[in-house]
C-alpha cells in the first residue's frame, strides 16, 4: 500500500512545544524530524551545519532543494520540519498547495507562548532537560509588543486556514496539551501513515515555567488590564499538566451487605474507612468486596437499588506527608524503592540508605520532608522523569480518573468523616451505624512536630489545584 504523504511539516511558533513534539515524533520508527529546516538564521538546529548533506548556503540559494531531500531521503518512512511564520516564505505556497504534504499545526495559548518567549530571553535558557538546572525569572508583558506579536499569529493561522479550504486539504490540530497525551501521539502517527506505536512519551525535555501567570509576570496587574477585553486567555487558572488518570476500579470497596462502596483516593484514610465498612454488617476486613472490574462494579450497582458511593479527601498537606512516609522514607514492603533510589541518587534526597535509624532526627525529617515537598511540585508539573503515582497525584484528577466510569455520590472530607459517613449509611436504611474511628499513620515523626510556614507554603505550592478546587485552608 502506498504513502498518503511524502513528507510531513509541523507549522508551530516559538515556545508552543515544538521541540517536544519533534523529540516525540523522532521516537516512531518510520518519522524524522529535521528542526527548523526553514529557519532563515541557522538550517534545522542552531550549531547544525546541514541537513540531508544540504547546507545553509545551497538552502538559501535555492529553498527547493532541501525540501525536495527531505520529500524522498526516508523512503520507508516520512521525513518533516518545523516552519513558523518567519521562516522563509519561498517554500510557504509549495507546502500549503501540496496534498502530499502532511500538515501539523500546533497550537498554544498566545498569552502563554508570549509569557515563555520573555522569559527564555531574560534567562537565555530555551530547553529544560534537568529540572534542577532550571534558570528562573520573570516576564515584562508589554502591551504594544504582544498586540504585534498577536496579530502576526492570527495572521499566519489564517493564511494556514485559507489554504487548507481552498484546496480541499486537512490539517491534525495539536494543542499545547495534548502533547503529554501517548495516545494522540499514536493518534498523529497513524494519520500518518506509520505503524509503529510508543508506550510512553519522551522525557528528556522538561516544562521550564509551570507555574500561573501571576507568578511569571513582574506586571501581572497592567498585563491583566491591557487584556481585559479579552477573555479567552483564562489567565487566573490553575495550569494542570498532571497525566490523566483512569477510574482504578479494582482499589474501590463495597461493604459486605449495606450498599455502600468507597472509592478511594490514595494516601488518604483507606484504613479507618476500611475498618468502618467491615464494622457496619460486623465483619473481618477480608469479608469486604473488592477487586472489581468495571463489569463487575456495573452488576453490584444492579443488584443494589438505591446503593451510595462516597470518597474521603484529605488535606494536601497531610497527604502528601503520608505519602512521603509510606512510599519513599520507609523500606519496608508497599514502599516505592525504585523511586526512593532515583531521588537518593539524582535529586540528592536527604534519607537514609535504608530504614531510618536513631540518628534520624525531627531536623532530618523536617529537611527530607521539604525536599520531598519541592520534587512532588516538580514532577506535578511536569518537570521529572518519574511518573505521578496516584499517591501523590493531585485529588481533583483523582476524581476527574473516577468520573470517566462513575462519580462519587458524595466527597467527604477527612476531618468530617464521623458526622457523613454514618449519615450516609443512614440513607441506605442502615439502623445504628457506628462511628468511623481514626487511624494513626505510620511515621517516624508527625507532622505536626515539623510544620512550619515554610512546609505550608510548599505544600501550596505543590497542590495549589487540591487548595483552591477543594477551598483548603492552611493545615494547622
Amino acid at each position: 500500500m502506498s504513502q498518503r504523504f511524502d513528507c510531513f511539516v509541523i507549522f508551530a511558533e516559538m515556545r508552543t512545544g515544538s521541540n517536544f513534539l519533534e523529540a516525540n515524533l523522532n521516537a516512531f520508527d518510520g518519522l524524522t524530524c529535521h528542526g527548523e529546516a526553514f529557519n532563515p538564521h541557522f538550517i534545522g538546529y542552531p550549531n547544525a551545519e546541514h541537513i540531508l548533506d544540504v547546507t545553509l548556503e545551497e538552502r538559501d540559494r535555492t529553498p527547493a532543494t532541501l525540501l525536495d531531500r527531505i520529500r524522498t531521503a526516508t523512503p520507508e518512512g516520512l521525513g518533516g520540519f518545523r516552519y513558523f511564520h518567519d521562516h522563509d516564505p519561498r517554500v510557504l505556497e509549495p507546502l500549503l498547495t501540496d496534498p502530499r504534504t502532511a500538515k501539523i499545526v500546533l497550537t498554544r495559548n498566545p498569552v502563554d507562548s508570549y509569557v515563555s518567549w520573555k522569559i527564555a530571553q531574560a534567562t537565555g535558557q530555551w530547553k529544560l532537560t534537568n529540572v534542577k538546572r532550571r534558570k528562573d525569572a520573570q516576564a515584562h508583558f508589554d502591551a504594544e509588543e504582544f498586540e504585534t506579536h498577536l496579530a502576526e499569529l492570527q495572521a499566519f493561522q489564517v493564511t494556514l486556514l485559507r489554504a487548507l479550504q481552498t484546496t480541499g486539504q486537512t490539517a491534525f490540530y495539536v494543542a499545547y496539551e495534548d502533547l503529554q497525551d501517548v495516545e494522540v501521539m499514536n493518534g498523529l502517527a497513524q494519520w500518518l501513515g506509520i505503524e509503529a506505536r510508543l508506550d510512553s512519551l519522551n522525557t528528556a525535555l522538561k516544562r521550564q515555567n509551570p507555574q500561573p501567570a501571576a507568578k511569571k509576570v513582574d506586571n501581572y496587574v497592567e498585563m491583566s488590564a491591557s487584556l481585559a477585553r479579552l477573555d479567552r486567555f483564562n489567565l487566573s487558572r490553575t495550569p494542570n499538566f498532571e497525566p490523566r488518570r483512569g477510574p482504578v476500579v479494582p482499589t474501590y470497596i463495597a461493604a459486605r451487605d449495606t450498599p455502600l462502596l468507597y472509592m478511594p483516593i490514595r494516601s488518604g484514610p483507606e484504613r479507618a474507612v476500611r475498618q468502618w465498612l467491615a464494622a457496619l454488617d460486623g465483619v473481618r476486613l477480608g469479608k469486604l468486596a473488592d477487586k472489581f472490574t468495571q463489569g463487575s462494579l456495573r452488576g453490584w450497582k444492579r443488584d443494589r437499588p438505591g446503593h451510595r458511593s462516597f470518597t474521603v479527601i484529605r488535606h494536601p498537606l497531610a497527604r502528601a506527608h503520608d505519602a512521603f512516609c509510606s512510599k519513599i522514607l520507609t523500606t519496608e514492603k508497599g514502599s516505592f524503592p525504585g523511586i526512593r533510589k532515583v531521588l537518593r541518587r539524582a535529586h540528592g534526597f536527604p534519607i537514609p540508605e535504608g530504614e531510618p535509624g536513631a540518628d534520624y532526627d525531627v531536623n532530618a525529617h523536617r529537611e527530607a520532608f521539604t525536599a520531598w515537598l519541592s520534587w512532588v511540585r516538580a514532577n506535578l508539573n511536569g518537570q521529572t522523569a518519574l511518573r505521578v503515582d496516584g499517591h501523590w497525584a493531585t485529588q481533583a484528577q483523582c476524581l476527574e480518573g473516577m468520573a470517566e466510569f462513575t462519580l462519587p455520590d458524595m466527597i467527604v472530607r477527612e476531618d468530617e468523616m464521623e458526622a457523613y459517613l454514618p449519615a450516609l449509611a443512614l440513607q441506605v436504611g442502615h439502623e445504628n451505624p457506628p462511628d468511623p474511628v481514626a487511624v494513626a499513620n505510620s511515621a517516624p515523626y508527625s507532622l505536626a512536630e515539623i510544620y512550619d510556614n515554610q512546609i505550608e507554603t510548599l505544600a501550596r505550592d505543590a497542590y495549589q489545584r487540591d487548595y483552591v478546587m477543594f477551598g483548603f485552608d492552611d493545615w494547622a
